[in-house]
């Protein structure tokens, strides 16, 4: 596997700026030094075997299609208040979209075990070009619905990667970087003709249906939600469930649950780490999420497990993505060693 550090690129553009900014959070001082980053292709990436998780979509479905009906009319009505001074939320249509992202989300389940190296180093490519989180997140959906179907080379997995965001970007920024630039940044292993090739299977496979649901789709609403008192520093609050969610794409444990469920877990961590007094979880956030605490207890405890670094812990592009100030520095945040046992049980909520 490469090392880290090879892993790194930036792009014609990022290059010409000869001194990028640099903050240092422990200190409050900025800094101006020159990039250092190469840009390197991915050719020590294992041949993956594409076996699927035995958890996986049907599973998903079943426990969408047996919580529905009750959990539903709860979850819709919570969303509608939460966001009715929101344009953006469409709180006149809230309910009903909740409704049909959750029964999609069943349908697109993650199921294949993607290698994380990959995933890591398209945080920094996301973070070179700056493009928005909700880019990475659908990029690595398209990753893992392709794999989960199709058989593909380690030699071309990288190819797979920059094809599904550069399609992500399409889809999702107002200005996304051309076919050139994803081209450059792999150290142009791959060809203009490859990668759009490559964009055009991808499209092809999702008999382009390109707006699935996502874990950072249900991150905005729940973490909307959790904070409707304003108990918690809003953008704290946000971007420790960003951080935590992110973390979950490196883990292929992850794959068995629900975006939902992923997002839910990370509001739970996040408002546990920012406060750990008072259960993070209560009759509010069941009623919006449509969760009972028991229902996320595993995927809380695998995000608690990368939070504290136990799991790849050598994969640091989301770790350092968050250590900046204009992040809060919450991947700095010292962790909860444990999580009270008496947080994780439903009493009633």
């Amino acid at each position: 596997m490469a090392d880290k550090e090879n892993c790194l690129c930036i792009t014609r553009t990022v290059a010409k700026r000869s001194a990028p900014v640099s903050v240092s959070c422990d200190a409050g001082e900025v800094e101006r030094r020159p990039f250092k980053k190469m840009r390197v292709a991915l050719g020590e990436l294992p041949t993956l075997s594409n076996a699927n998780v035995d958890v996986s979509a049907n599973r998903a479905s079943t426990i969408y299609s047996a919580q529905s009906k009750e959990r539903r009319a709860k979850v819709g009505t919570g969303v509608g208040r939460v966001a009715m001074d929101e344009t953006q939320f469409c709180p006149h249509y809230a309910s009903d979209i909740y409704c049909y992202l959750r029964s999609m989300e069943g349908s697109n389940g993650r199921e294949f075990e993607h290698e994380g190296v990959l995933v890591d180093w398209l945080v920094d490519v996301a973070e070179e070009y700056r493009l928005i989180s909700d880019t990475l997140f659908l990029a690595v959906s398209y990753i893992d619905r392709y794999l989960s179907s199709n058989v593909i080379s380690r030699q071309r997995l990288q190819l797979l990667g920059v094809s599904a965001m550069l399609i992500a970007s399409k889809y999702e920024e107002i200005s996304p970087p051309h076919v050139e630039d994803f081209c450059y940044i792999t150290d142009n292993t791959y060809t203009k003709k490859q990668m759009v090739g490559m964009e055009t299977d991808i499209l092809k496979f999702l008999k382009f249906e390109m707006g699935n649901p996502t874990i950072k789709t249900f991150l905005r609403r729940f973490t909307k939600a959790s904070n409707e008192d304003g108990e918690y520093p809003s953008l704290v609050l946000e971007f420790m469930g960003c951080y935590l969610a992110e973390l979950s794409l490196l883990d292929y444990r992850c794959v068995q649950f629900l975006p939902s469920v992923t997002a839910a877990s990370a509001v739970f961590l996040a408002r546990f780490t920012l406060n750990q007094e008072q259960p993070p979880w209560n009759k509010r956030l069941r009623q919006y999420t449509g969760y009972k605490v028991t229902d996320l207890k595993e995927c809380i405890y695998l995000l608690h497990d990368l939070q504290l670094g136990k799991r790849w812990s050598n994969l640091d592009a989301v770790r350092e993505k968050y250590k900046q100030h204009r992040f809060k520095c919450v991947s700095a945040m010292a962790p909860p060693a444990l999580i009270p046992g008496t947080f994780l049980e439903d009493f009633g909520v």
